[in-house]
């Protein structure tokens, strides 16, 4: 059972030490503090993250009772931000009883590593899913190197000759 003093220890966790004892690695504290902090944020909508390949995932929301033109999809420096807000439409005459389907407006980020780009989206059955992409450029890709042999090419290289006597 997790009581408030573990949840306080888990999600306070100074990362100062470590600032200062590395150089280059603002990017990756940040987000790891940023993580701590949305552990306690609201979850709302559900999603799912799945690898669909070496190099490419595919994030899943559910948004049910949004439609595609209230759902903006943002992709800039590393983030992917996903927000909806609700058109207030109201239904005259409509007196609803209890009102269960989500309304309220929400954002959801995501960290992204570098080289990953966004491909596609598709709304379907109240399931936004979009497809994301690692392109590593050429220049950072590994690659083999070659070894060559250096083969004698000159021709002062003594060569044997079979002498007949005729």
């Amino acid at each position: 059972m997790l009581n408030k003093e573990d949840l306080e220890m888990r999600t306070a966790f100074d990362l100062t030490p470590y600032r200062r004892s590395t150089v280059g690695f603002d990017r990756l504290f940040d987000a790891l503090e940023n993580s701590f902090r949305a552990e306690t944020q609201d979850s709302y909508p559900p999603f799912d993250i799945v690898r669909t390949g070496e190099d490419s995932y595919r994030i899943t929301l559910a948004v049910a009772g949004f439609r595609p033109d209230e759902i903006d999809i943002t992709a800039q420096q590393n983030q992917l931000v996903i927000s909806g807000q609700k058109t207030e439409k109201d239904e005259d005459g409509v007196e609803f009883v209890h009102r269960g389907i989500a309304a309220r407006a929400f954002e959801r980020r995501f960290q992204l590593a570098d080289y990953v780009e966004v491909r596609d989206a598709d709304y379907e059955h109240g399931m936004l899913t979009i497809s994301l992409q690692r392109i590593v450029p050429e220049s950072l890709k590994p690659r083999k190197i070659a070894i060559g042999s250096r083969e004698h090419v000159n021709d002062d290289t003594p060569q044997l000759t079979e002498d007949k006597a005729a």
